[in-house]
């Protein structure tokens, strides 16, 4: 068995490949079962383990452990770690380990950008990231590759981390750290958000005509990035029913608010890319994704790495 470090992992994914792998596997469809999730309490707070199970029907077989720990920023560590297992489909024999950090950040930036693809206005140009963890760069990487983002605004609890991911960025596009989230969130086309917050942080009476509202953070119930106003303004896309159903905390919220209801949903990813649902009704309307991630996209995103080591022949 491989073992796949962090850094192998990313070369093996560069974005337009790997937008394009999770495109193709969406449309065809793996088998998923819901993924299980354990909290544990720990001495300085609760942390969760998600395993993600999921199979090809005729071919690869992938397992995820990811450990959350929300509580690890005050170490300065990230708030994420795990490893995926991959193994071939005839004989159930495990071909690699590979950093599921690396792995699950890149994907989950994929899946966004994916999204947006389907669902932003093909003229966006502005993106609006909140949140400036380990993911933050990815999503902006990711969304500029299949838009053509010019001007980024970034937003952080920590203003010196915004500042210091605008300046990693500063020799691609117009960028600049804000504090003032209100304004930016109403001249932003695309606004990512990546945060564990509990409290709303986007208004949807500030969301301007044709924004793309991607939703990647609040992967629990109590969790949320949005007010309720958000889901009553807009047309509501999700990565999964039963992930949005069972995790997203912006949308049951809002549920239970009465600002909106599951019906309301307009489609799932593979609905959207099978032409089976329509998606953006038109140049004005307000999008929103709302991801808690799938374990179709790791099984995506690992197979796309052991194929391009195989055939690098590494």
């Amino acid at each position: 068995m491989r073992i796949v470090s962090a850094a192998e992992v990313a070369r093996a994914l560069p974005w337009p490949a790997l937008v394009d792998r999770l495109d193709r596997t969406f449309r065809q469809g793996v088998e998923s079962p819901p993924r299980h999730h354990h909290a544990m309490h720990r001495p300085d707070g609760e942390a969760t383990m998600l395993l993600m199970p999921a199979w090809e029907q005729n071919g690869y077989i992938g397992m995820k452990m990811v450990n959350v720990f929300p509580q690890n920023a005050n170490a300065g560590l990230p708030a994420i770690s795990g490893l995926y297992i991959l193994c071939e489909g005839d004989h159930g024999r495990p071909l690699a380990c590979l950093d599921g950090s690396e792995l699950t950040r890149r994907r989950t930036a994929a899946a966004s950008a994916l999204a947006s693809r389907e669902l932003s206005r093909p003229d966006a140009s502005s993106l609006l990231l909140v949140g400036t963890g380990k993911l933050a760069p990815m999503l902006i990487e990711a969304h500029a590759a299949v838009r053509p983002i010019k001007q980024v605004r970034i937003w952080g609890r920590n203003p010196a981390k915004a500042e210091a991911l605008a300046h990693q960025f500063s020799d691609r596009f117009d960028v600049t750290a804000v504090s003032d989230l209100d304004a930016a969130v109403a001249q932003a086309d695309i606004i990512s958000c990546a945060t564990l917050s509990t409290e709303p942080l986007i208004h949807g009476r500030l969301l301007k005509a044709g924004t793309h509202l991607d939703l990647v953070g609040a992967f629990r119930p109590s969790m949320r990035e949005t007010d309720a106003d958000c889901f009553r303004v807009a047309e509501v896309f999700v990565d999964t029913y039963a992930g949005a159903m069972g995790e997203a905390g912006d949308i049951l919220q809002a549920i239970d608010e009465k600002a909106f209801a599951e019906p309301d949903i307009r489609a799932q990813l593979a609905e959207l890319l099978r032409d089976e649902r329509p998606g953006r009704s038109g140049p004005d309307a307000i999008t929103v994704f709302k991801s808690v991630g799938a374990s179709l996209e790791d099984l995506a995103a690992a197979i796309e790495v052991w194929e391009y080591l195989v055939a690098e022949g590494s």
